[in-house]
């Protein structure tokens, strides 16, 4: 299954300059996801990260791989218009920049779930080459109980 970003938007929250998934390749619904962030000059953050050596913020990274997983999470009709909530996060590697130009691959995939609780599993790619990892702890929750 593939989503354009208006189908994105339908399932996650965020919108920009913080929805940081252009794309989804592929998707099973509550088990994984394919998802693709086209990095460019004209985000905000290459104005003051790095001046004259853009890097696209760790943290950034981090977010644009955990929002391909919450559409997975997101993606099924019980759970749209719930909230995929940071519990935590294990075993982050970053490998390599990732620089304006380059075009992030997040495979992301659900690795346990209980209830409303979780752990999402994601890897990022720029060209076939691993850029970042990590295992993120989720809970969904309904905007009115957080």
């Amino acid at each position: 299954m593939v989503l354009d970003i208006n189908e994105i938007q339908k399932i996650l929250p965020h919108r920009p300059p913080m929805l940081l998934v252009d794309r989804i390749i592929d998707l099973v619904p509550f088990k994984s996801a394919v998802g693709i962030k086209n990095v460019t000059m004209m985000e905000p953050q290459f104005r003051g990260h790095f001046p004259g050596q853009p890097i696209m913020p760790g943290v950034l990274l981090l977010e644009a791989m955990a929002q391909v997983g919450g559409v997975a999470m997101l993606y099924p009709e019980e759970h749209r218009g719930k909230l995929a909530l940071f519990g935590g996060m294990e075993n982050v590697k970053f490998k390599r920049p990732v620089v304006p130009g380059d075009q992030v691959v997040t495979k992301a995939e659900l690795v346990r779930v209980r209830g409303d609780f979780g752990t999402l599993h994601a890897d990022a790619y720029v060209d076939d080459n691993l850029v970042a990892s990590a295992d993120f702890k989720f809970a969904l929750k309904k905007p009115d109980t957080v």
